[in-house]
């Protein structure tokens, strides 16, 4: 394995896992050469060692990209097997937004074709890189696949799972009814995502929803309906502490693509002024009971 780490303001020349003077990483030839883990980290270190351990593609090399967004202190690359960890180090704190901006544009110019996406306390399940990988080579069209998710707990209780549709057009039909695509298990063809603009902080806390609908104006998204991620509720994290402004952005999205022929883009909207007025903990207690085992999700 190779640990390193780098400035975001002081790019250097790309190496590839087997070593030389620098300490980038670098797309290689081999079975998951041109797929790398997008994970961006404030503070944390201890999630983030536990998300990286629990990638397992039997003999491949994974590549990792970890975005340092100014943690104190900074973000260490575990030593772990069969994984070649690359630290980028935002100068300070500005938010996920920026930071998944620079790491798709870094990966971009290491020659990367694919970034998958998983956040620090995420798990996940094995051989997803190769599965996504392989749909993404059979389907050009489809820039962003994701995959069924188990939501759980900090200690690991199964709490529901999400199984979303698969195919692209239900996808787009649904997408403001319910979350169709789990970010932190979306792998991206990252030329789809640059093509579109990246990244960007117009939307605060809803930065993925952005990025998908810009994407399904050119190409389609998609998910492989098995299980892909172990997803942690933490109680900490965006959807909780920035939860109105997330709607809020969520809202100003459905203004800017609502379709008034589209019964769901109703339903969305009603759903998300609901969201407004509807303390986050009731609302995690409703999605338990609507998407537990044999409630027909």
């Amino acid at each position: 394995m190779t640990n390193s780490s780098a400035s975001a303001q002081n790019p250097q020349m790309p190496r590839g896992p087997q070593g030389s003077a620098d300490p980038r990483l670098r797309a290689w030839d081999s079975a998951l050469g041109d797929v790398a883990v997008l994970l961006p980290a404030y503070n944390g270190q201890a999630d983030v060692d536990r998300t990286l351990a629990s990638f397992s593609e039997d003999d491949a090399l994974v590549h990792v990209l970890i975005v340092d967004d100014g943690s104190t202190p900074p973000i260490v690359a575990p030593a772990l097997p069969n994984l070649t960890i690359e630290v980028l180090r935002m100068p300070q704190n500005g938010g996920i937004e920026k930071a998944l901006q620079t790491g798709i544009d870094a990966l971009a110019g290491r020659g990367f074709r694919y970034a998958a996406r998983i956040d620090a306390g995420d798990l996940s399940v094995p051989h997803r890189l190769a599965k996504q990988r392989a749909y993404l080579e059979a389907n050009p069209q489809v820039a962003g696949l994701g995959m069924w998710t188990q939501v759980v707990t900090r200690d690991g209780k199964p709490l529901f799972m999400l199984t979303p549709p698969a195919a692209p057009d239900a996808i787009r039909r649904l997408r403001f009814y319910r979350s169709c695509l789990a970010h932190p298990s979306m792998t991206l063809r990252i030329d789809a995502v640059r093509a579109v603009g990246n990244y960007r902080a117009d939307y605060r806390s809803a930065e993925d929803l952005d990025l998908f609908l810009r994407l399904m104006e050119r190409y389609d998204c998609a998910n492989l309906p098995e299980l892909g991620l172990y997803y942690e509720l933490n109680e900490g994290g965006i959807s909780a502490t920035k939860r109105r402004g997330q709607v809020a952005s969520t809202l100003r999205l459905q203004l800017r693509y609502f379709n008034a022929l589209n019964p769901y883009d109703w339903l969305g909207l009603a759903k998300n002024l609901l969201h407004l007025v509807t303390p986050y903990r009731t609302l995690q207690a409703v999605k338990r009971r609507l998407y537990a085992p044999g409630a027909g999700h």
